[in-house]
């Protein structure tokens, strides 16, 4: 079928290829067919993928079997890089000079706030709210006069109001500045092939065979591009699996792929449901998952790789206890020299990644965040871990010096400059240096009193609610209120510093008597130094490797395009995946269950999933079920019970007893 796909160039041609099916392959060596076996021109030839990285393998697959010198002329790039290429040829049918300037993000919010001031209004409005109103509108192909006549816009709602105006005063600055946005890339490009036929006929012209990668991620605005550029042919190609659609909240639109027939009649539809990745038993789990859903092409992925057991689905007590039991599982494997490179755990929400993050650090597994931030890595956790450090260490000069002003005491430089002198001189720590605060300073009074009383609550109290009262002491919550416009912002970073508190109360139960402050943060130390090293290594090794000798963790939107030896497709339940919002607000249920069916087939050797029979939520115990997802298809994997003791050798049920009885006994000792 790959062969097929190759060889059919002429005319509309849609090519369904499922998880693991060789696509790229396919596309490269019809590339290749077209070249040396039809002698097709290749500056008539157009390859357009989503991202860099994936453009940069296709040219580097294409030379391969071609060599330099046939693909001279060729354009393989992205949408974006292809819009650029029209623009300085074409811009000035716009009224724009050709020597335009590609505004970044700051440049944008910097004209939005000077628009929101000179709008004469009661309410604050959030000028990123505002910047992504004004994208949404763009990839809608709507400029401001269209926004006023569109659904986009209510002329009630304030937020609407001030869009309308906002939008027309940064267009009217972007022009005055001979200036473009990342969005009007395409935008402007649509704008310009819709509005002069005869420039579309000549890239048509031009560009006589097409093709499109990951054509199911494609939105409206992209779509009229392909439109614009088939003008004079039909010799397109599109690339694409409707089931691995999930970038709907990107504005990608599933209908462009499903629809693709009727907007190009007479078009061929080749399948690639072979799969070279997964193994048989994981393949009949995702198809069966993915059958549910109503609007799909008919297609379904098998695989020569046979494997005799099936998937795995854990039943675990709570969120705390899924973490411990998968990572005992990762440590387990290590032992037997399993590769961490070969190990990913894959989740719907970045909300799931702490207690993982908390029991691989525990367990010193070196890990990776693919698509996000480590926690510890966010800039008010590691203000946390620096006063947390200079109280264990008050000879830690470099900690003391990051939370000096954290909240604003009124320390200034001069100030710093005069301890740092005084330390210098008479051959004592700048902390001892701020004890003896010969100048009188009330700002470092307050803060060698905030020391000492902070040293106090962790000696006498335990460490998770010392550190909690460090956060009221410095009054953390409104120091973050202050300093963010964005409310979402705002309620995520005070989230952070719960989650803290929830890690140093995991630090108290997995140490036992050892769970003391300077464990603690020895232990958050080592671990930065060995995340450090790591990331030096990546950097001196160059682009990131993925399957570097560490877990990869990260959300299944991030996952896509990627595969390993061995998934854990933690939270596997009701209100997780399909997610809380889509169920309650009666959101594109189809989406979530892709989002479930790209988890699964990123896997090729072994597929565990996990959900939690309770879960925290509120501050009380909510009882949780399976995903509707796999609840119905029982008999496509093994059910294990993590609550029950079935699962345990004779030395791990005699370590778990003394663990309980240990901890049965502190608790009848406190009451």
């Amino acid at each position: 079928m790959q062969r097929k796909a190759a060889e059919t160039v002429n005319g509309p041609l849609l090519i369904l290829a499922g998880a693991g099916s060789g696509k790229t392959r396919t596309v490269t060596y019809r590339i290749a067919n077209l070249v040396k076996n039809l002698k097709v021109n290749p500056s008539n030839i157009l390859a357009v993928s989503f991202t860099n990285k994936a453009a940069k393998e296709m040219k580097e697959r294409v030379m391969t079997l071609l060599g330099k010198k046939l693909t001279k002329g060729m354009t393989l790039s992205t949408f974006h890089s292809l819009g650029v290429r029209i623009l300085k040829q074409q811009i000035t049918t716009l009224g724009y000079q050709k020597n335009f300037s590609i505004y970044d993000t700051s440049d944008q919010l910097s004209i939005i706030k000077d628009a929101l001031k000179s709008y004469k209004a009661q309410k604050n409005f959030d000028s990123k709210i505002i910047q992504s109103r004004i994208s949404l509108l763009k990839n809608n192909g709507l400029t401001p006069d269209e926004y006023i006549n569109s659904h986009y816009c209510d002329p009630d709602l304030p937020y609407d109001q001030a869009t309308e105006y906002v939008y027309s005063y940064y267009q009217d600055k972007l022009r005055f500045y001979n200036a473009i946005d990342f969005d009007d890339i395409l935008f402007l490009t649509v704008k310009i092939l819709k509005e002069n036929p005869e420039i579309a006929s000549e890239y048509s012209e031009k560009f006589r065979y097409i093709m499109i990668d990951e054509y199911q991620d494609t939105n409206s605005l992209q779509f009229d591009l392909i439109a614009a550029l088939t003008k004079e042919h039909n010799n397109l190609c599109v690339v694409g699996d409707d089931d691995q659609s999930i970038y709907a909240f990107r504005g990608a639109d599933v209908t462009n792929i499903l629809n693709f027939e009727k907007q190009y009649p007479g078009a061929q539809v080749i399948k690639l449901e072979q799969n070279y990745r997964s193994n048989d038993k994981i393949l009949n789990l995702a198809n069966v998952v993915i059958k549910e859903n109503k609007k799909r092409k008919e297609k379904k992925l098998w695989s020569e790789k046979i494997e005799p057991h099936l998937p795995q689905l854990w039943c675990t007590g709570n969120t705390d206890h899924e973490a411990k039991i998968v990572v005992e599982d990762i440590v387990r494997r290590q032992s037997a020299g399993e590769f961490l490179g070969e190990m990913a755990i894959l989740y719907r929400s970045n909300t799931q990644t702490l207690p993982f993050e908390d029991e691989l650090r525990l367990s010193q597994v070196p890990y990776k965040i693919f698509g996000g931030q480590k926690f510890y890595d966010k800039k008010e956790i590691k203000d946390l871990i620096a006063y947390l450090t200079a109280v264990h260490n008050p000879r830690n000069e470099l900690a003391m010096r990051r939370i000096l002003n954290l909240p604003a005491r009124g320390i200034g430089l001069k100030t710093l400059q005069k301890f740092l002198e005084i330390s210098k001189d008479e051959h004592i720590t700048l902390y001892k240096a701020f004890e003896e605060n010969k100048p009188g300073h009330k700002g470092i009074t307050n803060f060698i009193e905030l020391m000492q009383k902070t040293k106090e609550n962790f000696d006498n109290n335990s460490l998770s609610t010392a550190v909690e009262m460090l956060i009221d002491d410095i009054n953390f919550k409104d120091y973050i209120g202050k300093h963010y416009e964005h409310a979402k912002q705002i309620n995520s970073k005070i989230k952070d510093l719960d989650y803290f508190v929830e890690s140093a109360r995991r630090f108290e139960e997995y140490q036992k008597a050892h769970g003391t402050l300077q464990n603690f943060v020895e232990r958050l130390l080592l671990s930065d130094a060995q995340d450090k090293k790591k990331d030096e290594k990546d950097d001196e090794d160059g682009e990131e490797n993925v399957h570097s000798n560490s877990v990869s963790l990260m959300t299944l939107h991030s996952s896509k395009g990627l595969e390993y030896d061995l998934v854990y497709l933690i939270g596997m339940e009701e209100e997780i995946l399909p997610h809380k919002k889509t169920i309650k607000e009666g959101g594109d249920l189809e989406e979530e269950r892709r989002l479930c069916y790209v988890g699964i087939t990123r896997a090729r050797e072994n597929l565990i999933m996990t959900y939690s029979s309770e879960r925290e939520q509120y501050g009380k115990t909510v009882k949780k079920f399976a995903s509707r997802f796999i609840r119905e298809f029982e008999e496509f994997y093994e059910t294990t019970d993590k609550n029950s003791f079935d699962h345990l050798s004779q030395d791990e049920f005699q370590e778990y007893k003394k663990d309980y009885f240990a901890d049965l006994f502190q608790q009848l000792k406190k009451d």
